[in-house]
């Protein structure tokens, strides 16, 4: 009997100690059934150390192993959602609510709140707020999205989104809209599409540059070829400009969320850009030989843009969720470059002084978004290692304000020379590593890497004025062929991607992103970790009691 009592022994271990251990501490939701199952008993020998007697507070090593495990997988396989873009928390947006009858995907989220109430009206509102209460709340009750219009944080773009423009979904993430099928062309037109306009209307500054320039008389260039571009130019802001309006009277909610976002919130800066280019590189028939452009165009251009720009560096110097160091990006430049564009058309208008403030405003906001980009402080995020187009940004703030400089004053100087070498310095060293801006997808915000070449290569123009010679024109047609090339490439291939492969607008994944993660993030290691204390203690306490028991044995003969 005593043998077998020993073996017995020796099979099973008491976890009563371990339990009462464990629920001190903090306890994951995933393990509370477990701790209930063993937990109901409350003998008054618990906690001694005796000979056991029956099987009533034992259980087998193996078979708890076995129990969490079986567990475990039940409740994998029950939380996990599908990753086909289709699911909303148990809610299939794009096929059935609930196991209900198939319906399309509910692209109102994004509308206008006045255009979404309406839609209301079409269904009962009883079942759709109980479709969509019970889409948004866990097995506990609690909602895991408190409002799908709600702002999304900046840091929750960082970690659902990936690439270095934040525009592709990571695998183990969810969107609110169908990704199989098409989006309606609105919601799929993004605000980079003012992209497009910045490179024809940088180009048509170059032109007018090399047509006008004496370093360049040589070539004969006729001021045709400005008013052409130009032309184009006007045609592309007047066409995005109507579709994004549109936009912004049909689905506000989604350009709330571009709005919202790190990367594409720059862009917001384009169209008043594009606005300044325009009017700095107006064809000389349409100035009928006026030294100055009438100063309402410099406050109707420049005026949403300082103030845009208030909002944006408050949020940089507040310290807040979206400082600085948080949200900086090579697109960041775009909300600087403005402030050289501006000064410079302040020159052309008259105001001298204003385009001094504008200068220096500029200059201090670049010399920090360029600190805070080179340094790539570890509270932010990192930029990738592959290049990209989107690092060509780094040139247009210095090239900018040498133009901007020398616009000013009068004559390249010292400054303007060390913000070109700057801009110079730069863009060389992304031209030695060329063979890294391979295998990139094709995007529309492409164009928008454009017009720093374009304003480097107005920038070298400028300086072949100021230091006449065969090297420094030759460096300004050089840059200048490039930045022509590329901006004829990008335009055919866009035409291609429009016209012929119909790709030029995919669904927009990066608006359709959650508030926050509905999936329950698993922590594998955690819950390793947890069973290796447990069966650790355990052992512990069955090595112990065998000690006793021997002991006890001993003294007993």
């Amino acid at each position: 009997m005593e043998m077998k009592q020993s073996n017995a022994h020796s099979n099973f271990a008491d976890i009563n100690e371990v339990e009462e251990e464990a629920e001190q501490e903090p306890q994951q939701q995933d393990n509370n059934n477990y701790n209930k199952r063993f937990s109901g008993y409350r003998g008054p020998n618990r906690g001694k150390q005796r000979p056991y007697k029956g099987f009533s507070r034992q259980v087998s090593l193996e078979t708890g192993f076995s129990v969490l495990n079986r567990e475990s997988r039940e409740r994998d396989d029950k939380k996990s959602l599908p990753r086909s873009g289709r699911s909303f928390g148990g809610f299939e947006i794009g096929g059935t609510i609930n196991g209900g009858d198939g319906r399309k995907a509910d692209f109102s989220m994004f509308r206008t709140k006045s255009t979404l109430s309406k839609q209301k009206s079409l269904l009962p509102s009883i079942i759709r707020e109980r479709d969509i209460e019970n889409s948004l709340r866990t097995e506990d009750g609690e909602t895991k999205d408190d409002s799908i219009n709600e702002n999304v944080s900046a840091g929750r773009y960082f970690a659902a989104l990936r690439g270095p423009e934040l525009d592709e979904v990571k695998e183990n993430e969810d969107i609110l809209l169908p990704k199989e099928e098409q989006w309606p062309f609105l919601l799929r037109f993004p605000i980079g599409c003012y992209g497009i306009c910045l490179g024809l209307s940088s180009q048509a500054v170059l032109w007018l540059a090399l047509a006008k320039s004496p370093a360049t008389n040589f070539l004969h260039i006729t001021p045709l070829i400005n008013l052409v571009v130009w032309l184009l130019s006007l045609v592309a802001l007047v066409s995005v400009s109507f579709t994004y309006i549109l936009k912004c009277i049909f689905y506000f909610e989604a350009v709330k969320r571009e709005y919202f976002h790190p990367v594409r919130v720059n862009f917001f800066f384009a169209p008043w850009v594009v606005c300044m280019f325009l009017a700095i590189s107006v064809p000389p028939v349409f100035l009928s030989n006026r030294q100055y452009l009438h100063p309402a165009i410099w406050c109707v251009f420049m005026g949403p843009y300082f103030l845009l720009e208030l909002k944006i560096y408050g949020q940089w110097l507040s310290g807040g969720k979206r400082r600085l160091c948080k949200v900086a990006n090579p697109s960041s430049h775009l909300s600087v470059v403005g402030n050289f564009v501006g000064a410079i058309l302040a020159s052309k208008v008259g105001w001298s002084e204003v385009a001094k403030f504008l200068w220096a405003v500029g200059f201090a906001h670049y010399l920090v978004v360029f600190v805070t980009l080179y340094q790539r402080l570890p509270t932010s995020e990192a930029l990738p290692k592959e290049l990209h187009p989107v690092y060509s940004m780094f040139i247009a703030a210095p090239s900018a304000a040498s133009i901007a400089w020398n616009t000013i004053y009068g004559q390249f100087d010292g400054c303007s020379r060390t913000c070109f070498f700057i801009a110079l310095f730069l863009y060389i060293s992304l031209v030695a590593r060329i063979n890294f801006f391979t295998g990139f997808k094709f995007s529309v915000a492409w164009w928008s890497y454009t017009f720093p070449m374009t304003t480097a290569s107005v920038a070298t123009i400028k300086y072949a004025e100021a230091v006449p010679g065969y090297p420094s024109r030759a460096l300004a047609l050089t840059l200048s062929f490039i930045s022509t090339a590329m901006v004829c490439m990008l335009f055919v291939s866009t035409l291609l991607h429009a016209l012929v492969w119909q790709t030029l607008f995919p669904n927009d994944l990066a608006i359709a992103i959650t508030k926050r993660k509905l999936t329950r993030e698993k922590k594998p290691f955690k819950r390793a970790y947890d069973l290796k204390r447990w069966t650790k203690q355990a052992l512990a306490k069955k090595i112990s009691a065998e000690k006793d028991f021997e002991a006890e044995e001993e003294s007993r003969h």
